[in-house]
């Protein structure tokens, strides 16, 4: 295949991802829960379209589910159930049937670095320390020395064994090695792609070995292996919170997509450029990210966010300034690949500090607090927008309902998704533009990134434009074309057929 052109794929969506506990409490017991996401799918997406009520995403990614000691449940206890506090595998079972009815790609986070200390296989692995270890399976799913080593804790009641827990005492590392987890792992995809997933978003593959690329590649790559043997069209979407260099290396596993963390955050592409008003080289990035991603893996799907439940809310990092909160939803959900908004973003909900603060309950009203779950413990943080997704959805001017639009746009033109990049050289340094091009429909994506009206020369004979066919601006006004002159109200974007 030509590395120039995408492959066509059912995996291309945008991916809206949730905290289940924050998200929306169907039982009135303060934690958020299965059946809360359920009585809010039509916010999620209602399966119309041109609803100016729903957000129309084509993917929903679930933080973890699964039984697990603490708020987060990043530390899983078993594997094979869901926790009670999110109710139960009949719940997951009517979410999965709900999204496979409107085509909503339903994605779960899947740990395999490591489990929670109090999973029954490392529980049983401890009570047999010392004896030889064929005699207990279990003891062969981690990692275990009788050397003390930087990342291991002493196992309980024994003073002469250590154990891997990168991540903390409470998380002990699975031995990735060992056939028998690996066969473990592939009983697990099996079981929830046979209960209606799409895919995995993959926690921590940086760590899977922890500074060895090359070994997380190959797992990777033997995971991506065994997943399609269940499902081929199995989507993955990968964690490594690392350099662009690691990503790109982590993409020669076949993996489908990893989060663009060199453009998200404060630190990245995307926010800096809205805080300063400059796009220099936006473009260019844009299209050199993609040029490198497909030679790697041709069939490749970058994944585009502004920040994450690991990260300070974007909202805080943008100066709660609505105008600069719009411009950074446009450049981010109009790029290239799939976009994942994380819940909340799309209201300007604010939160950085401890994880806590950052995974604060869903704002659906700010006068209704029926189904607003209760803060998660230890959380800090109490500042929110001043207004909720009902108050929003009436306000034309609101958050929200740029995000409604933005989405509807990119559902519409999948040119923009799936489409090669080329950066347009624009002599002003608050524009963006570039060409998408898919297929033989090619599409410009232009921004102004600047607080005031610029006007462009954009030749119709030189790039053979019919017309616009989307725009928006945070103040409402109009992008105009006319003879040639492209004309763009401050902080706005337009799409031309």
């Amino acid at each position: 295949m030509n590395s120039s052109t995408p492959a066509i794929s059912d995996n291309y969506r945008t991916y809206y991802e949730i905290f289940v506990r924050s998200f929306y409490d169907s039982n009135n017991d303060g934690i958020g829960d299965l059946k809360g996401v359920l009585q809010k799918f039509d916010y999620i997406n209602d399966g119309n379209s041109s609803s100016k009520k729903s957000l129309n995403v084509g993917g929903i990614w679930l933080m973890p589910v699964m039984p697990s000691p603490s708020y987060h449940k990043y530390d899983i206890t078993n594997y094979y159930a869901i926790d009670p506090q999110y109710g139960t595998m009949a719940d997951f079972e009517a979410l999965a049937a709900k999204c496979k009815e409107k085509n909503v790609s339903l994605i779960m986070d899947l740990v395999l670095n490591h489990t929670s200390s109090e999973n029954k296989w490392f529980q049983s692995a401890c009570a047999s320390i010392g004896i030889p270890r064929e005699h207990n399976p279990y003891c062969k799913y981690y990692n275990f020395s009788t050397e003390p080593q930087p990342g291991y804790e002493q196992v309980p009641q024994y003073s002469n064994w250590y154990y891997e827990c990168q991540f903390g005492k409470n998380m002990p590392d699975l031995n990735l090695d060992e056939p028998l987890v690996r066969a473990e792992i592939v009983k697990i995809m099996k079981f929830w792609l046979d209960k209606g997933v799409s895919g995995f978003r993959l926690d921590a593959t940086t760590s899977y070995y922890t500074g060895d690329n090359e070994k997380n590649t190959a797992f990777l790559k033997w995971l991506k292996t065994e997943a399609t043997k269940i499902n081929k069209n199995c989507y993955f979407v990968g964690e490594a919170w690392s350099t662009a260099g690691d990503i790109e290396e982590l993409y020669g596993s076949g993996i489908d997509s990893f989060f663009n963390f060199p453009f998200s955050q404060i630190s990245g592409l995307f926010i800096p450029a809205v805080r300063s008003e400059n796009g220099s080289g936006v473009a260019e990035k844009l299209q050199s990210w993609q040029t490198d991603l497909l030679k790697i893996n041709p069939k490749s799907i970058d994944a585009v966010f502004l920040t994450n439940h690991d990260n300070g809310r974007s909202s805080g990092m943008l100066n709660r300034d609505i105008n600069m909160e719009k411009m950074a939803a446009a450049l981010y959900m109009l790029a290239p690949g799939n976009s994942f908004i994380y819940y909340g973003e799309e209201l300007g909900m604010t939160g950085s500090g401890r994880d806590e603060n950052k995974r604060l309950p869903m704002l659906w009203s700010v006068t209704d607090k029926t189904g607003i779950p209760n803060a998660p413990p230890n959380a800090e943080y109490f500042v929110q927008p001043d207004k909720g997704v009902a108050e929003q959805l009436k306000d034309k001017s609101s958050l929200l309902n740029y995000y409604i639009k933005l989405i509807k746009i990119k559902n519409q033109n999948p040119e923009i998704a799936r489409g090669i990049v080329k950066a347009i050289t624009v002599q002003n340094a608050g524009i963006v533009a570039y060409s998408v091009k898919y297929n033989s429909s090619t599409l410009y994506v232009i921004h102004n990134l600047s607080t005031q009206p610029v006007t462009l020369t954009f030749s119709k004979d030189k790039y053979g434009y019919k017309k616009i066919i989307d725009n928006l601006s945070v103040s409402g006004k109009k992008v105009t074309l006319k003879s040639d002159n492209l004309t763009m109200p401050a902080r706005s974007s337009v799409i031309i057929k």
